[in-house]
This record gives C-alpha cells, structure tokens and sequence, in this order.
C-alpha cells in the first residue's frame, strides 16, 4: 500500500467499514474549523495536544516533541484504530502539517494501512467526498502493547556530528529564506545548523500542490543522497513536523524512511550550538 492515496480512490472507499478518517488541521482554530465542516465520519487529532508532548522547555525535543508510544497507541485505541484498520489521513496544507507527522507516528506505532490523502479536504470535496459537522466519535478499541517508536529518529548530538561527516546528510526542510536566516516566523533565531542542506518540502510537490510521481521523486532524492543509505540521512524542519512531508514523498518513492530530527531547528538554535546563515 502506498502511503499516499488520491481522493478519487479515497472516495471509492467512502462506504469501507474498515475505513476511519483522521482529520489533522492544524493552527488557529481548527478545531472550530473541524466542527463547523469535515470529512464525512473523520475524527479529528490536535497536533499540539494529541502529536506532540509539549512542555515549557523548548531546548529539549523542541516545539513538538514526540509522546511516548504508549501514549499514542492509547489515543489510536481510542478512536477504534484497529492494526487491521485502514485509516486515511488529511489536512488543510497539502499534507505539510500535521497530516504527515501522523501518518509518520502511526507507521512508527506499527499501523500498517495508513495513508495520507493527496490534495487535502479540498482535494475531496471536489471529489465530491461527503461532509459533515459536529464531532465524530467512535468506539475505543483494544490494541497490542507499543514499547518504541519503530521508525528511526536522531537526537542533536548525532545531528551535530552528522553535519560535519561527508558519508551523511542532514536535510533541512525549511523554506530558502528561513534556511539562510533572512526570516524567523516561529523560533528565537534564524539561520541553519551548520553542514545541513536546504531542500524546502515544497519540492514534493507540482504547481497543483499535489505530490510529483513516486518515479520523479525517486529520481529527485537519489541524486541528492548520492548512493548514502538512508541510516546515514536525517531529516529535520523546525519542529519535527513539515519534516515528515520529505519522509512520506521518499516512502512514497520507494525509498528507505531516514531518520527524523524530532527536536528540529527549534532545539539547536535554543541549545547554544554553533549556527550558520546563507
């Protein structure tokens, strides 16, 4: 199974009982958001209360670091995730918020048919996918115990060394102008962490905001690893999410899932490590 589905195959699925759709807006409002409009039967997760475990100091794990796997396979049981579910995923931002970091933490809990919807809400409604408002609920399930996220991540200390090692490659996702420090919209600094390469997650993507072909990003992405296998890649963003859209464009293409910078650029530039601009 892809980890990408169009919203014409999402519709052909809208009648699946094993179908559970997840609703991940994020930012201002969206649960307001959620309530007034959404997906027909989706349930909606919070990426700041649900994806994240957030506490008052961002120089350890960041913005948005990880909840324990525990504590996710609870909130998966919850929603009546089953392991044999089929769950499909969207967002508002072409699957650059939250979208991908769930899929990405739910491929890590072991749930194997998870999906993110290329194209979004929008992408479904013009499919002509149902809508509804309110809040969705269903019945919690039970699920087999998760001791560790099974997908694997960096801490800062391989990340610096990383960056300085010919044999790896630090990815940053972040746009070009956050990347060479002429903007900060959300951290305390900008710049980049030294040796990291800027490949903006836009790139993922055609004019329409779909993902390109599995075959174009294949091609894309080999060439920038240049033959390093993908344990001796990270890839980061500013907090740990928009960098799980490159994870999914290289699942995808096929390709071995990298490592994920949970603690991103909003850990370095708080940790008093060295930063670069330009």
């Amino acid at each position: 199974m892809k980890p990408i589905i169009s919203a014409t195959e999402l519709f052909s699925l809208r009648n699946n009982l094993d179908l559970v759709l997840i609703d991940a807006r994020s930012g201002p409002s969206a649960n307001e958001r959620y309530l007034e409009q959404h997906l027909d039967e989706a349930i909606w997760v919070d990426l700041e209360t649900d994806l994240a475990e957030k506490s008052a100091d961002a120089t350890n794990g960041g913005r948005h670091p990880l909840p324990s796997p525990q504590h996710f396979n609870q909130l998966l049981a919850q929603w009546g995730i089953r392991p044999e579910s089929h769950v499909v995923v969207y967002d508002d931002k072409n699957g650059a918020n939250a979208a991908a970091r769930f899929w990405w933490m739910a491929k890590a809990i072991g749930q194997e048919r998870v999906q993110v919807l290329d194209g979004g809400m929008a992408a479904a409604i013009a499919e002509g996918y149902p809508v509804t408002s309110g809040e969705k609920t269903r019945i919690p399930v039970e699920r087999p115990k998760a001791e560790a996220w099974l997908l694997p991540t960096a801490n800062i200390q391989e990340v610096e060394k990383a960056a300085q090692n010919a044999d790896y490659l630090v990815i940053d996702v972040r746009e070009k102008d956050r990347y060479n420090g002429l903007r900060e919209p959300i951290d305390l600094v900008a710049g980049h962490i030294p040796g990291a390469m800027n490949l903006p997650f836009a790139g993922n993507l055609d004019e329409a905001g779909h993902f390109l072909l599995p075959e174009v990003l294949k091609e894309k992405y080999e060439t920038e690893l240049a033959g390093r296998n993908s344990e001796n890649v990270i890839v980061h963003c500013g907090s740990g999410v928009t960098a799980c859209h490159t994870l999914l464009a290289m699942a995808q293409a096929d390709m071995e899932i990298p490592k994920l910078y949970v603690g991103s650029w909003s850990e370095w530039s708080r940790s008093g490590k060295d930063m670069a601009t330009n």
